[in-house]
């Protein structure tokens, strides 16, 4: 254990108080994985973790939890609590207590319910261990119970098998299919984060099999082809399925999803597809349609010019070298400029440029 997060759980045991690390980080401890999110049960509550740690009344306090970070790891520190009803799938009615015996009830899977202590001693109340060995995604208690308070967790049961590479426990496997239509109550926003997640995961082709497998596709509002090229990024794939409108994405992704699918339709990928749509989105849209990324690396070091910017003549040098006035012929001599450049036909050379201006739009 880092000696990070070591002083953590020790301030929170010298001033009396019970304190663990829980969840994500024990699992991924035991399997080796480095993590950088600490979980942290504590009996200590948001007051009193505020003072032991010097917070400021601004810090994040949102459902018993304390946010904080250091020049490493993010903490989010929880007291321990039983919840007691939900409101848009949050918890907005709990009770603190002071033992783990009921906290470890509120947790989703058991493999992310196992704790360790400041001596890096592993507790595990619900067989976590034993489901970590076996590569087995399980529900901590009533299946039923758990998937109605938050459906998301069907959702996150997917991408903890593709993450890990595990099995959905067959009971879980069984009542997803079942009752896949409290997925439809989930917002948008809630399932496009757990869609990102499973489409950026190296693993992602099992993912993306077990929302074909448990007929999700409807209720998530989106189909996936059956020819689909299982690429890196996430844009890829969002690239190559229909989705709902209501699905938001950052402007800047949005169009370089739609750039992609446009360079797939081109079907090839040369100096006038890499100028036009940029490296980036042609390394993408290069592994669907099965274009080596050297290749397209090699033509992108080679272009003639990678922004009207690169041209040796502007707008202006057009208007005298023309005797032409401001107008959007202007906007044209440069288009055609730039497509005989970067086709090779000329080459970005001031003397050259003004003869051909001369000869083709005097």
């Amino acid at each position: 254990m880092n000696i990070k997060i070591k002083n953590v759980l020790s301030k929170l045991e010298e001033k009396g108080f019970k304190a663990y690390i829980v969840g994500g980080f024990v699992r991924d401890y035991l399997l080796g994985i480095a993590s950088y999110d600490v979980d942290i049960a504590t009996s200590a509550q948001p007051k009193d973790i505020k003072e032991i740690f010097d917070l400021s009344s601004s810090t994040d306090d949102n459902y018993g939890s304390v946010y904080f970070k250091d020049s490493l790891y993010n903490y989010d520190i929880t007291t321990f609590r039983t919840e007691e009803k939900y409101e848009n799938r949050k918890p907005v009615q709990f009770n603190y207590i002071d033992s783990i015996e009921e906290d470890v009830k509120r947790r989703d899977f058991t493999i992310n319910a196992l704790y360790m202590d400041s001596e890096g001693n592993i507790i595990d109340l619900v067989d976590g261990k034993k489901d970590l060995e076996n590569k087995i995604i399980r529900v901590v208690g009533d299946i039923d119970t758990k998937m109605i308070e938050d459906p998301l967790r069907m959702l996150r049961a997917i991408r903890f098998s593709s993450l890990l590479e595990f099995e959905i426990d067959a009971n879980l496997y069984s009542y997803i299919r079942r009752n896949k239509q409290l997925i439809r109550t989930l917002s948008s926003t809630r399932k496009k984060a757990e869609l990102d997640a499973i489409f950026n995961d190296q693993n992602k082709l099992k993912g993306i099999n077990l929302i074909k497998d448990l007929n999700l596709e409807e209720e998530l509002e989106i189909k996936i082809p059956e020819d689909i090229k299982i690429v890196d990024r996430d844009l890829g794939i969002w690239a190559q399925i229909m989705y709902s409108s209501n699905y938001q994405f950052k402007n800047n992704d949005l169009s370089k999803i739609e750039d992609i699918k446009k360079v797939v339709s081109y079907g090839i990928i040369d100096n006038i597809v890499l100028y036009e749509c940029g490296l980036y989105v042609c390394m993408i849209a290069g592994e669907i349609l099965g274009i080596s990324m050297s290749y397209i690396s090699d033509i992108y070091k080679n272009m003639p010019i990678y922004s009207v910017k690169d041209i040796v003549i502007n707008g202006n040098d057009i208007m005298e070298i023309l005797n032409l006035e401001p107008s959007e012929k202007i906007k044209d001599i440069i288009f055609d400029l730039e497509i005989n450049i970067l086709n090779n036909n000329l080459a970005n050379e001031e003397e050259e440029l003004k003869a051909y201006l001369i000869k083709n739009w005097r």
